[in-house]
């Protein structure tokens, strides 16, 4: 019967964060489960009520629980990563990648009952110069869409298929090339490419259509770069990921990890980079040494596979 310190961004997602509070009180109430729903309001003190949950979790012998989307729930969890603490997570964002390859509901009622009833488990976690992220981090035309997504959400809505036309749109406008080093396998070369994503996310990584979701299985983190190409054969290349065989692109580059260091190829260059992490994106100095966690999360989470990777 630990008790629950619930850190509910009700910024995050499109629903009624009233209603979803009331979903969760009444489940515990019913579980006869001491629970405390720390509101995070407004979205910059997120930090600072994840620390006061982990603190009073500690004292309590308790679980630490995010509420909200990707971002939030990996701001939590790098809070969390270290401390020994149960993690759970109440999925409320648009995509909920993390919680759905972990096979936690959408819907907050049967993730309440995950969340009561069943034990934790061990979850890579991997880390961008000790930042922790769930599903993914990445440089290049990635942050950029996330900037641009997040600017469409604000003025048309937090659903998918604004996220979608956001993205396209950036596609359109065109794109810089990155002009990185890369170090991996005791090697080094340089290369030019519009974007460099890495995954720690197997449900996102089988829906594009790539096979790394097994190394990512295996303790590994998902690498993938584009060749340099233009806008038409950009958009070809986002359809093919919405059919599940960007894997197979040509243009496209797929490796697995355990650890990376990416700098630019131009010791002159700017010392600083953007680097979206699991929906957010952050400056980060130079160089950027991608790694798996050596302690993972103990992810309160249902034992058997998650049913969308099941049917993949």
């Amino acid at each position: 019967m630990k008790p629950l310190f619930i850190v509910f961004n009700i910024g995050s997602g499109h629903g009624d964060g009233a209603q979803a509070r009331a979903t969760i009180e009444s489940a515990c109430a019913e579980a006869d489960r001491p629970c405390f729903v720390m509101l995070v309001d407004p979205p910059g003190r997120l930090a600072e009520v994840a620390h006061q949950a982990v603190r009073e979790a500690r004292q309590a012998g308790g679980i630490v629980v995010a509420a909200g989307g990707d971002g939030t729930i990996s701001a939590v969890a790098q809070i969390v990563l270290g401390s020994g603490l149960p993690f759970g997570v109440l999925p409320q964002g648009t995509f909920n990648y993390f919680s759905r390859t972990h096979g936690i509901p959408a819907d907050i009622a049967q993730a309440m009952q995950v969340l009561l009833h069943e034990s934790p488990q061990a979850v890579q976690v991997g880390l961008v110069n000790q930042r922790v992220f769930l599903v993914n981090a990445s440089l290049g035309l990635y942050p950029q869409l996330l900037e641009d997504r997040e600017a469409w959400k604000k003025q048309f809505g937090r659903h998918r298929l604004v996220a979608f036309g956001a993205g396209l749109l950036t596609l359109l406008r065109g794109h810089r090339n990155l002009r990185l080093r890369i170090e991996l396998d005791n090697s080094t070369r340089e290369l030019r490419t519009p974007t460099l994503f890495i995954g720690n996310n197997a449900l996102q990584m089988e829906q594009l259509g790539f096979p790394e979701a097994q190394a990512i299985d295996a303790g590994r983190l998902a690498g993938v770069m584009l060749h340099p190409l233009g806008r038409l054969a950009m958009l070809w290349l986002l359809l093919r990921g919405a059919l599940g065989q960007l894997g197979d692109a040509d243009k496209v580059r797929n490796f697995s990890f355990r650890q990376l260091t990416v700098s630019r190829s131009r010791a002159w260059g700017l010392q600083h980079i953007k680097v979206g992490i699991d929906g957010e994106v952050s400056r980060l100095r130079l160089p950027l040494r991608f790694s798996v966690s050596p302690e993972p999360l103990l992810l309160i989470r249902p034992a058997a596979p998650a049913p969308e990777r099941a049917a993949t």
